[in-house]
């Protein structure tokens, strides 16, 4: 089991040196990875606070230069909005950067990020599916450092090889968005090295909590039908007390018995991290609910 913490890109998080700072703190206290809020303008969900915000690619390689141990990445890329040779420069310059630690969390995109409603981008579930799927291809063939060219009906790549290839072999993992139990959303999961569960509640949405009994059912589903033999992560974010470690643990325990793998602090919005940036220094600090 390994321990991460989420900071938001906005407000008190829209500092990249501040956000550097937090990273490094987060390392020298134990924990195993950090990890970046990516949106361009979320005032409809924080409010005002969410006007003012940093570039998470930017902020990570700050992050990259002031730790050495801890893993990285954002949480999580909507690559329906980004052109995937783009983020192909980005991971690999930033996989050197950080000498092999980073991670890439894609899904298809929070529409009231900014970055979809407000710029005219595709708002068509379906479409941002097919975009996802063809840019996770363009991005797998890239870093391969193999000649790679790509015919799709959104993206068309003509041949080239593309160098250096990530640090990283076979590849920078990669972790997807799954919308449990959707087949064919958990069917993209499966060809990839992780999984974000996002639970489809009785009303249709996805902002459901999973319990350890729907991550059993979840890990039972992966382990029959995915074929590689590569590792595998499932990955959760949540909220514990850093002053309760026994009902912190009492938390992540059940989830990491059912197959958890990574646990995601979210330090920010809660009672202990309201006091802005110390409030979350506080919560780092305190360090990770390790069993």
């Amino acid at each position: 089991m390994q321990y991460g913490i989420t900071l938001l890109t906005t407000g008190t998080g829209s500092n990249p040196r501040i956000l550097a700072e937090l990273a490094q703190e987060a390392e020298e206290r134990g924990w195993d990875g950090v990890f970046l809020w990516d949106c361009i303008d979320v005032e409809k969900t924080l409010g005002p606070s969410g006007r003012e915000a940093c570039d998470p690619w930017i902020a990570l390689a700050a992050i990259a230069m002031r730790t050495e141990r801890i893993r990285l990445g954002p949480m999580v890329t909507p690559l329906s909005r980004r052109r995937p040779w783009k983020v192909a420069r980005e991971t690999v310059t930033l996989d050197h950067l950080s000498g092999g630690r980073l991670i890439l969390a894609v899904g298809l995109g929070f529409i009231d990020d900014g970055g979809y409603v407000k710029v005219g981008e595709e708002l068509e579930s379906k479409v941002r599916a097919q975009l996802l799927d063809e840019a996770l291809a363009i991005l797998d063939g890239l870093w391969s450092g193999q000649p790679f060219s790509f015919q799709g009906e959104h993206y068309h790549v003509e041949e080239m090889t593309f160098l250096p290839t990530p640090v990283q072999r076979p590849s920078i993992p990669v972790w997807v968005v799954g919308a449990w139990p959707r087949m064919k959303s958990m069917r993209r999961v499966l060809a990839w090295d992780g999984v974000i569960p996002a639970l489809q509640g009785d009303d249709g949405s996805f902002f459901a909590k999973m319990t350890p009994a729907d991550l059993e059912a979840m890990q039972t589903f992966l382990g029959e039908q995915r074929t590689r033999t590569t590792p595998f992560d499932i990955v959760m974010e949540g909220e514990t007390s850093g002053s309760d470690l026994e009902r912190a643990r009492s938390i992540v325990r059940p989830l990491a018995e059912a197959g958890l793998t990574w646990w995601l602090e979210a330090v920010y919005g809660t009672p202990e991290t309201q006091g802005g940036v110390e409030g979350m220094r506080a919560r780092i600090r305190q360090g990770p609910p390790r069993l």
